[in-house]
Formats: structure tokens, sequence, C-alpha cells
């Protein structure tokens, strides 16, 4: 089959999407309305660096929003002795994760909860991480606008807060990828 590309390449791309010719990139379960994101997790030095960023103190509170593996909150428990809540919207992923902070010793600092991050009361929360994509961004914005205290911190990793002005704005490489962690605090956002 020859194509023309240029001025129809986005029709020619619909045509091969709709005859099976071409799958999509996005992931199935990624279709599902209340989910926010694929699961892809976070590097562990960036995992760091979003929560030396943030600037976590012994005995906060930081929720992973999205938690997948629970690395970000194991940090959070592990590195920086806060309490965390990770919150993760898929059963299998869950159960692993629950799992493994149990086996790890770490049940009365980190809780993982089975549930979406939309529908989840964050008000606790000193510092709220983030691995969703922009549009998710967007979604979850009017429930931390609303719900979080002055001195919060909101910490995205990759994707940026639209509206919102960062505090600050890390850039690395790891494994040959670029990385962009950005950092809002509620009372200046």
């Amino acid at each position: 089959m020859l194509l023309s590309l240029g001025r129809t390449l986005p029709a020619t791309l619909a045509a091969l999407l709709l005859l099976g010719a071409v799958t999509p990139a996005v992931p199935q379960r990624f279709t599902d309305p209340d989910t926010l994101a694929p699961a892809y997790p976070t590097p562990q030095t960036v995992v760091d660096q979003m929560l030396t960023a943030a600037q976590v103190k012994p005995g906060e509170t930081v929720y992973d929003l999205g938690c997948g593996d629970g690395r970000i909150v194991i940090a959070a428990a592990r590195k920086f002795h806060a309490r965390a809540v990770g919150i993760e919207i898929r059963r299998d992923i869950y159960e692993k994760t629950a799992a493994n902070v149990a086996a790890l010793g770490l049940g009365d600092q980190v809780r993982i909860v089975l549930g979406n991050a939309l529908h989840y009361d964050i008000s606790p929360a000193d510092v709220v991480t983030l691995y969703l994509l922009t549009s998710s961004n967007d979604r979850l914005k009017p429930e931390l606008e609303h719900y979080l205290k002055p001195t919060a911190r909101v910490v995205s990793h990759d994707y940026e807060i639209r509206g919102w002005k960062p505090e600050t704005v890390s850039h690395m490489v790891v494994e040959g990828r670029p990385h962009v962690v950005y950092v809002y605090r509620m009372s200046t956002r």
C-alpha cells in the first residue's frame, strides 16, 4: 500500500487505525475515563529528586496519586521519615504494592489505598506527588485547589499543571531519558 504523506497524514493514520493496520500506543486500560494515566514507574533517581525538591520533612504526610509499585511512598517513609499514602486505582497493582509495603515492615508509616484519586480526601497532605498526564493534572487541579492547605506542595513528574507557576523546575537525564520535576506551593501557585 502506497501512502501519500503531507497534508493527508492525519487522515491516513485515522484510516489505518480503523482498518486495524496500526494500533494506538495508549494502553487499553487508559480508555477508562476514571483512569488518570498509564502505569509507568518513576525512576528511583527522579523519586529522590521529587521528594528532595518538595522539601519533605520528618512527620509530614506525602500522598502519591497513582502510586503504582509504591516507590515514592516507600522512599518518603524510609529516606525522609514521613508518613505516606499511596492511592492506586488498579486492583492488581494495589494488591502487589500493599503486600510489598507489609513485607518491608512499613505498615505503620505507609498506607496503600485502592481507589480513585479524583474521589479521595487528600486534605491531610503536606506533599502530593503526581506522575500523570497534563490532561489528568487538569482534572485533579480543582481538587488540589479546593482541599489542600496553603503550606502544601504539589510535585509533578514530567507534566506541568497548567495555569500554576512552579516554585522550582528541575531537569535531569536518567538512563538517556530527560525528566522534569515541577514543584508548586499552594500558597503561591
